[in-house]
C-alpha cells in the first residue's frame, strides 16, 4: 500500500479552532490513534466559503430531501454560496487522491445524516444530510465515509477502517509497476482479497471472480470501474460472526494435515467461541495466522483478510 494513506477530515475534529463559537470539537481518536496512519486533509465548509470565526449559528430548514442553510438570528439564506463553494470544493479534492472522509455528525454543512431539519412548526426532523457532505458523497459514491460519532462503535469502525485500507490496496494494485498487465493485476489483487471478500458477502466475492475471469474482454477504463464498484459496494455490508466463522472454517480446512486431533478439537472450539460471541474475532483469527505461519501456508499468508489494517489499531480485539 501506499506510504501515504490520505483521509479527508472535519476541520473542527482535528482541534482548529473553527466552529461558529470560535472553539473546536477535537476527537482524540480521530488525532491520536488514527492520526498515526493517515495524512489528514481537513475541510472547514463555513470558513472555507467566506464566513468568519466567530459567526452566527445556522441550520437546515424546509425540504428534509432539499434543504436549504439558514442562520438561526436573522435569517439569512446560504443555501447557494455553500453549495457553491462545495462544487468547487469537492472537483479540488478528486486531486488529493483520498481514501475516505470523516464528516461532523449533527454539523448543517458536514453532517453525513440525521442532522436536524427545522419547520414552520413542530419539533426538527432528524432526517438531513450536511450540504458539503452531500456534495462530497454525490461525487464520491464509493469513497469510505464516516462521521467521528459513529467510529466509537466497534463494528463500524473497523469496517470503515477496513474499507479504506483495502481500497488503498486495489488503488496500489491498480497503479502496477509497469511491468504487469491490468487483468494480472486483477488475477493477483481477487486472490489475495477472496477471503476478506467472502467475509462480507460470498456472493459478490464470486461476482469478482468472474470479472476477473472476465478481464481480458473488457476495456481497461470500464473493468477499473466495474470491479471498484463491487470491490466497494461488497464491503459495506456487514462482516457478520457468522460469515467470519465460516471464513474460518475454510482457513481451517488448510491444516487438516498437519494438526493432530487435539489441535483440530482446539482450533473448532476457537472458532464456535467466537461464532457464539465469547472471544473475540481476533483470538481465531491469531490462532489461524500462527498455524499459517508454522506450516507455510503460502495462500493463507498472502491473504488480507489475516491482516486487513494495522494491527497495532486493535480493531478486531472489540469484534
Amino acid at each position: 500500500m501506499a506510504e501515504t494513506i490520505r483521509v479527508g477530515v472535519s476541520a473542527c475534529l482535528l482541534g482548529q479552532n473553527v466552529r461558529y463559537d470560535g472553539g473546536h470539537k477535537r476527537d482524540a481518536y480521530v488525532v491520536e490513534t488514527l492520526g498515526k496512519f493517515f495524512e489528514f486533509v481537513p475541510v472547514c465548509p463555513e470558513v472555507e466559503c467566506g464566513l468568519g470565526v466567530p459567526r452566527e449559528a445556522m441550520r437546515l430548514v424546509g425540504d428534509p430531501e432539499a434543504p436549504r442553510l439558514v442562520t438561526i438570528k436573522t435569517g439569512v439564506d446560504l443555501t447557494e454560496r455553500m453549495r457553491a463553494w462545495a462544487l468547487r470544493r469537492v472537483r479540488e479534492l478528486g486531486g488529493e487522491n483520498l481514501r475516505g472522509f470523516i464528516f461532523k455528525a449533527k454539523s448543517p454543512s458536514s453532517g453525513m445524516a440525521r442532522v436536524k431539519v427545522y419547520g414552520e412548526k413542530g419539533a426538527p426532523v432528524p432526517r438531513g444530510t450536511g450540504l458539503f457532505a452531500r456534495a462530497f458523497m454525490d461525487a464520491f459514491p464509493l469513497l469510505p465515509v464516516e462521521e467521528e460519532g459513529r467510529l466509537h462503535d466497534d463494528r463500524l469502525r473497523e469496517n470503515f477502517i477496513e474499507r479504506i485500507f483495502t481500497l488503498d490496496r486495489w488503488r496500489a494494485a491498480l497503479a502496477g509497476d509497469g511491468r504487469t498487465g491490468l487483468p494480472a493485476r486483477l488475477v493477483a489483487f481477487t486472490a489475495t482479497n477472496k477471503l476478506l471478500l467472502m467475509s462480507h458477502s460470498p456472493e459478490m466475492a464470486r461476482q469478482l471472480g468472474r470479472l476477473t475471469a472476465e478481464a481480458k474482454n473488457w476495456p481497461a477504463d470500464a473493468l477499473r470501474a466495474s470491479y471498484e464498484t463491487v470491490l466497494m459496494r461488497a464491503l459495506t455490508l456487514p462482516a457478520t460472526p457468522a460469515k467470519h466463522a465460516n471464513v474460518l472454517e475454510h482457513i481451517a480446512g488448510y491444516f487438516k494435515k498437519f494438526l493432530d486431533a487435539d489441535d483440530k478439537a482446539e482450533l473448532q472450539a476457537v472458532i464456535r467461541d467466537y461464532r457464539t460471541g465469547l472471544v473475540p474475532l481476533v483470538v481465531p483469527v491469531t490462532l489461524c495466522a500462527h498455524y499459517a505461519r508454522k506450516f507455510r501456508v503460502d495462500y493463507l499468508l498472502a491473504q488480507a483478510y489475516l491482516h486487513p489494517h494495522p494491527v497495532e489499531l486493535k480493531l478486531r480485539n472489540h469484534v
